[in-house]
């Protein structure tokens, strides 16, 4: 039986590993991952950095995630000016609605402060409006969030997690490229749901 369609929206090739990577790692048994990143980053690279690393950053960490590289879209955005290509980023995200056909739809939530991940969630809202769409946190661009849905994860989702974050070499500077981050995280929002882990989301839109 064919396995049905989920959708990552990512402004930046490691945000979904960043927001859901746990969840992908879990709904990968389920379902077929699709993951679109909008943008190669080039003027937020470190000096010297190759202009393609962070999608081949994303290629390795797709394989923890159980994501086939055939899975993968790419596009050529210019980071932090995704707000001058609105209609083209729209336009994009409705041929991906027709060509996966996506069950469901994860993308930055609506309290994300960073212009790019705010085109991404406004942009994907219109173009998924019939689907059911979660938005991921990413705390260090939130002042506040919404996190009224919760997905129960595992230590091995975690881990998973983790080694895909951890092939993005190029974000080592981060701050918040940090396992105990995502580990306290994790269990902060296991708690709220009385589990060991969960990742938390926006709930959106959901169709029964």
């Amino acid at each position: 039986m064919k396995k049905e369609n989920i959708l990552i929206l990512a402004a930046h090739p490691d945000d979904g590993e960043f927001g859901c990577g746990a969840s992908i790692h879990r709904l990968s048994k389920k379902y077929e991952i699709h993951y679109a990143a909008f943008s190669p980053c080039i003027k937020s690279l470190p000096k010297g950095s190759k202009d393609t690393i962070m999608f081949e950053e994303l290629k390795k960490a797709a394989k923890h995630l159980n994501i086939k590289i055939k899975n993968i879209k790419f596009f050529n955005y210019p980071v932090r000016d995704f707000f001058k290509h609105r209609q083209d980023i729209l336009e994009d995200m409705i041929k991906l609605r027709k060509q996966i056909k996506p069950k469901q739809i994860f993308l930055p939530n609506s309290n994300d402060r960073h212009q790019d991940h705010q085109v991404i969630h406004n942009e994907g809202v219109r173009a998924f409006k019939n689907n059911n769409i979660l938005g991921y946190e990413l705390p260090w661009n939130n002042i506040k969030s919404i996190n009224n849905y919760f997905i129960e994860i595992s230590e091995k989702n975690l881990t998973a997690k983790w080694k895909a974050i951890n092939e993005y070499k190029s974000q080592n500077f981060r701050k918040y490229k940090s396992f105990d981050l995502f580990k306290g995280l994790a269990l902060v929002r296991g708690v709220q749901i009385n589990k060991k882990y969960a990742e938390s989301f926006e709930l959106i839109k959901w169709n029964i």
